[in-house]
């Protein structure tokens, strides 16, 4: 094809592995300049341009043989050169000042400036790059990608005048395929043939990615040399950028053993990358003007702005093709039945977006294939392997044979696969297959017409390059486009869909079983980071209002109880908007339970959606405590009256008034406290906030958006009877007895927080297990009066304990992270629960309730 080295071993060649060293092509000129415009390296048949040796031009300057207003013209360009992979024409050049013209081309190699001159085309002169806008605007309208490719070989052979273009993409391993072609009528066509990625080596595709244009004009046109070979450093002259370097004598071979004379290659560019190359071939010499192969490489920059556009375009479409491929497989099974039952249905509509030879579904250890595929015991130990290969997400191979070995037992059914998985244990997949994709190719031509061979052998023909790729493909399917990837992704997550409906229709326990993973999977990371940014923002600003540790530690305990408290209450109605008179009742009872009868609340309560209710428990946490260390409540005379009203758009109005209490001043500073009453539901929540500070009382008046009020209702009674105030620790282990305490906890931290506790309640011997063995053994061996048992550990329940326990008349509470709702059925609906993150105060309120009831 192209600069083709056929896995030739470069070592043993007269030549590098990008260019020749020193030569050029006969139809041009070359000289090197130094930055001071001293000839450094001349082409030997400078001789004829110039009338002199081209031995004696080196060491001279250029003014001496240039003519000063093409030497004016030629820095000019070098002026505006781009970057060093940059090259500047200039057409009809008087160069030496003798009525001649020619084309010429400069660009920096190196440390040289390279003037690359050829004879300009005589006669009259043909604006080529004007030809170049109707031709791209006749490709814009190509309906695809094939014919937009097919459309480029035609009008590129039209302006160039070859016998034969193609349109050559590469594949991901640097192997070929020509997609498209033009011809004369007269040659043979090499359309779909591949070629291994030794015919065109990463070196050669490597340079095509910076000089975007090469022509050979004749194949058996000598090479010209560049004197002197090297610089006085010993190094050749780069000739990577140059037009007329020569080329290597293996594609020379390679041409000749085709029958072609003359060739050009145009690179297309996607993003930076080599995409591909259009490839000419023509079976007589054939020399092109420089304005012929300028319009050509402009052309080929034009064309793969478009085809980058196109390919854009494709994949649009298949995206909108995969969410009507959602639509239709959620319409089929919307019936209900299991995955299996509606396979049939939606693999069809599969097909339509990603073709497959064979397909299977193994759902729940059940196995359903169509097509070329493995039998069940094949795919059963198959899935074994992609449970560890794919983690969530499709996985594809177009060999699987070379990563999965037992797969060559069923090589004549499928090569690659995509496989699907669509649930996460037990590992259920659909899984779509491809055969091999090695296959005869058609010539247009006589196959056993003679062809004179070089001294490389008859490896050097399209042909046997193609023998060659074949041999390299066996076991490989035709790739998995990552348009086909991407929409096999959508399409699992259509399935998971799909599974979580149909699991509903059969099995109700378990669909919620399984929506509350989905959950937890998708938000735990989302919604831990949050968590620990707010406590640490919580951690690193109330620090500013506590004097001791203590004081510190008890600022930072309440608010994060604030919060889980409000989640809490949120998490209890399964997510659903929350009351906002719940809300300040449990703040209430929280700090000021001895002032229940204070605190008044009137209005129709707002119920408060999800993701505002904690940014709004913060806000009435801070006022409540403010209240009770210096407003209202901090003494018995102070009152708390909270007024809500809903607008007339719907929004909630709180306006908060504490009056009868100590005399207030405003602050002369803003602590963090201060700045979340007047700061949070402004910031978070797109509200307002006013706060003023008249002597007989804090007044507050908050404004809530609509958007985050789900209705408003009547509320239930306002006040409520005081709750008695929890037993002393003293008194616990009076009533409890003077046994040890039992504390069954697999967080080591939070065991030790709990044994600081019940130390601080008179427990003087606290037995801490971290699994049920170990607390039925410490049961067993042990004189136990309490126990405090975490719900979950790990994989594990303590329900085994809480019976151990039960029987044994031993009183215990039970701490949890998933609130109370998880424990108020069952046996042991009766048995107090705390929920993490628990205080001091929670915990003595729990046992407190274990006494009122023994």
């Amino acid at each position: 094809m192209a600069d083709a080295m056929h896995q030739v071993d470069l070592s043993t060649c007269d030549l590098e592995p990008i260019h020749i060293i020193g030569r050029i092509q006969s139809f041009g000129w070359l000289l090197s300049f130094s930055s001071d415009w001293i000839i450094n390296h001349v082409s030997v048949n400078c001789t004829d341009l110039f009338g002199r040796d081209a031995r004696d031009l080196v060491g001279l300057s250029a003014t001496e043989f240039l003519s000063q207003e093409a030497l004016h013209d030629i820095r000019t360009r070098l002026q505006i050169l781009g970057s060093a992979g940059t090259v500047e024409r200039m057409f009809e050049v008087d160069l030496i000042g003798d009525g001649r013209v020619f084309d010429v081309a400069v660009h920096n190699s190196g440390r040289s400036f390279i003037l690359e001159i050829e004879p300009h085309e005589g006669g009259k002169r043909r604006d080529f790059v004007s030809y170049v806008r109707p031709m791209i605007e006749r490709l814009r309208q190509s309906p695809s990608i094939e014919q937009l490719c097919s459309s480029a070989a035609r009008h590129l052979r039209g302006l160039t005048g070859f016998d034969r273009v193609m349109v050559y993409r590469f594949e991901g391993d640097g192997a070929g395929e020509v997609i498209a072609e033009s011809l004369n009528g007269m040659v043979d066509s090499f359309k779909g043939q591949h070629f291994p990625s030794s015919d065109i080596p990463a070196q050669a595709r490597k340079l095509y990615t910076r000089n975007l244009l090469r022509i050979i004009s004749d194949v058996d046109d000598p090479t010209v040399p560049i004197i002197p070979a090297t610089n006085p450093n010993g190094d050749p002259l780069d000739l990577s950028m140059s037009g007329l370097r020569a080329v290597s004598p293996i594609h020379i071979e390679y041409l000749r053993n085709m029958g072609v004379k003359a060739s050009m290659s145009v690179s297309i560019m996607r993003r930076g990358k080599l995409w591909g190359l259009m490839a000419c071939h023509h079976y007589s010499p054939l020399t092109l003007s420089y304005s012929v192969r300028t319009a050509s490489e402009l052309f080929g920059e034009f064309f793969s702005y478009l085809l980058e556009q196109k390919e854009t375009d494709f994949s649009t479409e298949k995206r909108a093709e995969s969410m009507r491929l959602h639509d239709e497989i959620m319409a089929r099974v919307a019936g209900g039945g299991s995955l299996l039952e509606a396979f049939d249905d939606f693999t069809d509509s599969i097909r339509q977006v990603i073709p497959f030879d064979g397909v299977v579904g193994w759902v729940d250890g059940r196995f359903i294939g169509h097509g070329a595929v493995p039998d069940q015991t094949q795919f059963a130990t198959l899935a074994r392997f992609l449970n560890t290969a794919g983690a969530s997400t499709v996985w594809a191979s177009d060999n699987i044979s070379a990563v999965y070995p037992p797969a060559a037992e069923w090589a004549d059914k499928a090569s690659g696969l995509l496989a699907l998985p669509v649930s996460r244990s037990p590992r259920d997949y659909i899984v779509l297959f491809r055969g091999e994709a090695v296959r005869e190719v058609k010539w247009a031509g006589n196959p056993e017409k003679a062809i004179e061979l070089g001294p490389n052998g008859a490896r050097l023909t399209p042909r046997k390059s193609f023998e060659i790729w074949r041999e390299e493909r066996r076991g490989y399917s035709r790739p998995w486009t990552d348009e086909e990837v991407s929409s096999a992704e959508a399409l699992r997550i259509t399935l998971l869909e799909v599974v979580l409906r149909l699991s509903d229709a059969a099995n109700v326990e378990r669909e919620q079983a399984s929506q509350q993973q989905d959950m937890l999977i998708a938000e735990l990371n989302h919604r831990v980071r949050n968590i620990l940014n707010l406590i640490r923002g919580l951690v690193a600003q109330s620090k500013e209002g506590a004097r001791t540790i203590d004081e510190f530690a008890e600022i930072v305990g309440s608010r994060i109880h604030a919060l889980a408290r409000a989640h809490d209450q949120v998490t209890r109605k399964d997510w659903s908007p929350s009351s906002l008179y719940d809300l300040i009742r449990t703040e209430t009872d929280a700090y000021a339970s001895h002032s229940l009868d204070r605190v008044v609340i009137d209005g129709p309560d707002a119920l408060i959606a999800p993701a505002a209710f904690t940014t709004l428990a913060l806000v009435i946490h801070e006022l409540m405590t403010n209240s009770c260390k210096y407003g209202a409540l901090s003494d018995s005379h102070g009152q708390v009256t909270v007024t809500l009203n809903r607008s007339d758009d719907g929004a909630l109005e709180i306006d908060w008034r504490e009056e009868g209490g100590p005399p207030v001043r405003e602050p002369t500073r803003r602590g963090f406290g201060s700045t979340i009453i007047e700061r949070t539901i402004p910031h978070e929540l797109g509200g307002s906030a006013s706060v003023i500070y008249p002597v007989d009382g804090l007044h507050a008046l908050f404004l809530i958006p609509s958007d985050h009020i789900s209705g408003f209702e009547t509320p239930g009674a306002v006040l409520r009877e005081p709750v008695s105030e929890p037993p002393q620790p003293a008194e616990f282990t009076k009533e409890l007895g003077s046994g040890a305490a039992l504390i069954v906890e697999d967080n080591v931290i939070i065991a030790m927080e709990a044994e600081d506790v019940l130390r601080g309640f008179g427990f003087t011997d606290c037995r801490i297990a971290g699994s049920v063995n170990a607390a039925l053994g410490i049961l067993e061996g042990s004189d136990v009066s309490f126990a405090m048992l975490d719900v979950n550990l790990g994989k594990d329940t303590s329900e085994a304990v809480a019976h151990e326990l039960e029987a044994r008349a031993i009183p215990f509470i039970f701490a949890s992270g998933y609130g109370e709702r998880s424990l108020q059925s069952g046996a042991f609906k009766s048995v107090p629960v705390v929920t993490k993150p628990y205080g001091e105060r929670d915990v003595r309120s729990a046992i407190g309730r274990v006494i009122k009831g023994r």
